[in-house]
């Protein structure tokens, strides 16, 4: 089964202006599952097909990419997906804890939907946000500080349907299949929307500041 004719003429239309970027077409193949797991909320078969078919490569090429990168799901991820960090110093801030006790409120575990479909959870290796630990994030938006309790708050409130906003970025969260189609290269013109960096991430900069410090020239 294939996508219904408007859909794939919707995103044939998305595919060329992505592909258009590359000097080789091959090379555009990551933003385009990106592109078609924001049709689907994971990489499909028919998303392996169409990928693929434009790009003039096999099926099985296409798919021994997606499989490769966790952030191409291989069955549906909920409208929010949240990861919960449990690298070295998120771990030890609190971060094991707050999975334990996410699954059991949840009862889903890893890569596992909610019945509902609303929440998604993933083990996380690095957040790349240590200054801010334990830390999660809901469709790769920073939820800093978090705990046990703010956690299960947090997605109790995505499944009520609540309106939450990131600890930094953007006032919207937008749902799994949104920050796919920004992933494959489609902005959402959000992205200068709130601070990227606050609080302890701004100590060295201050320091330098105060010191005169300034990187070497080239």
């Amino acid at each position: 089964m294939s996508y219904a004719p408007e859909v794939r003429e919707r995103l044939e239309k998305d595919a060329k202006e992505i592909i258009g970027r590359y000097p080789k077409a091959r090379s555009a193949l990551l933003p385009l599952l990106h592109l078609v797991q924001s049709e689907d909320g994971y990489v499909s078969d028919d998303g392996h097909e169409f990928c693929a078919e434009i790009l003039g490569v096999s099926k099985a090429e296409v798919v021994g990419v997606s499989t490769f990168y966790t952030m191409y799901k291989r069955k549906p991820a909920g409208d929010y997906h949240v990861g919960v960090c449990i690298n070295a110093l998120c771990a030890v801030m609190g971060g094991d804890e707050i999975w334990e006790q996410l699954t059991e409120h949840t009862g889903i575990g890893h890569d596992e939907t909610t019945p509902d479909g609303k929440v998604s959870l993933e083990r996380l290796e690095c957040n790349a946000a240590c200054d801010f630990a334990p830390v999660m994030m809901v469709n790769w938006e920073f939820f800093d500080n978090q705990t046990p309790e703010s956690a299960k708050q947090l997605v109790d409130d995505l499944r009520d349907g609540k309106d939450i906003r990131p600890t930094r970025g953007p006032k919207r969260l937008c749902s799994f299949k949104e920050a796919s189609r920004v992933l494959a290269g489609l902005p959402d013109d959000q992205a200068g929307e709130g601070p990227s960096a606050a609080g302890a991430s701004l100590e060295g900069l201050k320091v330098a500041k105060a010191n005169g410090w300034k990187a070497p020239e080239a």
